[in-house]
C-alpha cells in the first residue's frame, strides 16, 4: 500500500483535530477520567480494569502523536486508529448493556445508546483524514 497520499487542507484540519482529541483522551485515561473509563471495560476482559485503561490511554497518546507527526506512515496510522476504534467498541456496547454511568453525560440508557452510533463516525474520520481510504481505493 502506498505510504503517502495527498490529502486536502480540510482533511488535514480534521486529522489534526482527531490527533488532538486522541492525545487529550489518552491523557484523560491516565489522569482525571481514569475511573470513568474503567466503567467501559467489560467484566469478561481478563485483566484489571485499571491496567486496560492505562494501556489504552498510552495507545491513544501514541496514535494521536503518530497521526500528527509520522507523515510517511500516515495511511497506516489511519488504519491502526480505525482498528483501535473497532477494538474498543465492545467496551462501549458493554457499558450500554450493563447500564454503567460515566463522564457525567453517559448517565442514561439513551445517552449510552446514542454514543454507540459515534464509533463508526470515528472510524470513518480516521480513515478519511489520514488518506487511508483514498490509498486503499487506489489499490483497487
Amino acid at each position: 500500500m502506498e505510504k503517502e497520499v495527498q490529502t486536502t487542507r480540510v482533511q488535514n484540519i480534521f486529522r489534526i483535530l482527531l490527533a488532538i482529541f486522541m492525545i487529550y483522551a489518552g491523557v484523560s485515561h491516565l489522569t482525571f477520567n481514569r475511573m470513568d473509563f474503567q466503567a467501559q471495560v467489560p467484566d469478561w476482559v481478563p485483566l484489571s480494569k485499571d491496567l486496560v485503561v492505562v494501556l489504552s490511554g498510552i495507545v491513544e497518546i501514541m496514535l494521536g502523536l503518530a497521526l500528527l507527526f509520522w507523515k510517511k506512515q500516515r495511511v497506516n496510522v489511519g488504519w491502526a486508529l480505525a482498528l483501535f476504534f473497532v477494538l474498543v467498541y465492545p467496551g462501549n456496547i458493554s457499558q450500554y448493556l450493563e447500564g454503567r454511568d460515566a463522564f457525567g453525560a453517559l448517565d442514561s440508557d439513551r445517552a449510552r445508546l446514542i454514543r454507540l452510533f459515534f464509533q463508526p463516525i470515528l472510524i470513518a474520520w480516521a480513515l478519511w483524514s489520514a488518506g487511508s481510504w483514498k490509498a486503499w481505493k487506489k489499490t483497487r
